[in-house]
């Protein structure tokens, strides 16, 4: 396999219990308040986030997918506690962390760490790219040392004379190589990665999945891989969970959900994916009309104002998010 190939498949997630799993959220919501006037009332709330839960096992990838807005990169800012959440619950470990203060979370911050999708706004331009790897363990009072760093260095893909370099001597890729080196020192069971390769070209793209997949056979890792194209979530997934305006729609593991999707969201969203024979065909799903605002979200199914299914009890009752079939979860009135 040539270096810029991306794996078929990532190994098969081993079964965990919940109580072990090392990420479990549940019924997750984020509300954000709009507030007009001199005296700053709240008129109305954003509507970012409602009801999502999931869970990720060790060795575990859970794509999160979505139209832009939908809610993704807010689950992911939430469970890394960037922003508070409104309710819910996250437990790391079986631990719950949703409303621990800056003091009682710090020690958790070892085990969760993220990776975004501009590496050049997350790296510290001052900063010696060596200096950048070794700044974690710094502040958990480690000092590692050179040939601690050197090695994270190799096993990222990067020379260990490069840790001298400075981040605007690296090329996308590499910047992005660098970020993981320092998620990875930390030794962290979950890692968040919010459109982690979306900023990249394809063959690097490619290289990169590679190397997470490496990691995560080679140490557990579990990842949550936010991201909005189907065809990288493919090949990095183990389960795949379909969000729309702010809702979790559709969650299964990969192969039941690109063979027999139960929601028409997401076989809108699965007809879109390009096929790489210039002579296929295939049937598209056209969503007619724009997402609705998150200030006001349609009564019923909240998908009603584009679905090209819907039916009148679609416009007046929320379906029921369940279990349709083993292990494949949906919210759709077309499967009852």
């Amino acid at each position: 396999m040539s270096e810029t190939a991306i794996v078929d498949a990532p190994p098969a997630a081993p079964t965990t219990t919940t109580a072990a799993k090392p990420l479990a959220v549940e019924n997750l919501t984020k509300h954000y308040s709009v507030n007009r006037g001199i005296l700053s009332r709240e008129v109305a709330k954003v509507h970012a986030v409602d009801g999502v839960s999931f869970d990720l096992g060790h060795g575990e990838t859970l794509g999160l997918v979505g139209e832009s807005g939908c809610g993704k990169s807010t689950v992911g800012r939430c469970i890394l506690r960037l922003v508070e959440p409104t309710s819910g619950v996250i437990r790391l470990a079986g631990e719950d962390v949703t409303h621990l203060d800056r003091a009682a979370m710090r020690p958790h911050r070892q085990r969760l760490q993220a990776i975004f999708q501009d590496p050049y706004s997350s790296l510290n331009q001052r900063m010696k790219a060596g200096e950048i790897v070794a700044e974690p363990l710094v502040n958990f009072g480690r000092k590692p040392s050179r040939e601690e760093i050197a090695a994270l260095f190799e096993r990222v893909g990067l020379r260990p004379e490069q840790m001298d370099h400075y981040p605007h001597e690296f090329s996308g890729g590499q910047r992005q190589r660098l970020v993981i080196a320092k998620a990875l020192s930390l030794q962290p069971s979950v890692i968040v990665c919010d459109e982690a390769v979306s900023a990249l070209d394809v063959s690097v793209q490619a290289q990169v999945i590679n190397l997470l997949t490496e990691l995560q056979e080679e140490r557990g890792i579990a990842y949550l891989f936010i991201a909005h194209d189907l065809a990288v979530v493919e090949h990095i997934s183990h389960r795949i969970a379909v969000m729309y305006l702010g809702e979790i729609v559709e969650l299964a593991d990969k192969r039941d959900l690109f063979e027999d999707p139960l929601h028409p969201y997401t076989n809108a969203l699965l007809s879109a994916v390009p096929v790489p024979d210039p002579e296929a065909k295939r049937d598209r799903t056209i969503i007619a009309g724009d997402v609705p605002s998150p200030l006001n979200p349609p009564k019923g199914c909240r998908f009603n104002t584009r679905c090209p299914k819907v039916f009148d009890r679609c416009r007046v009752e929320p379906p029921a998010y369940r279990e349709v079939k083993p292990r494949h979860y949906a919210a759709c009135h077309l499967n009852d």
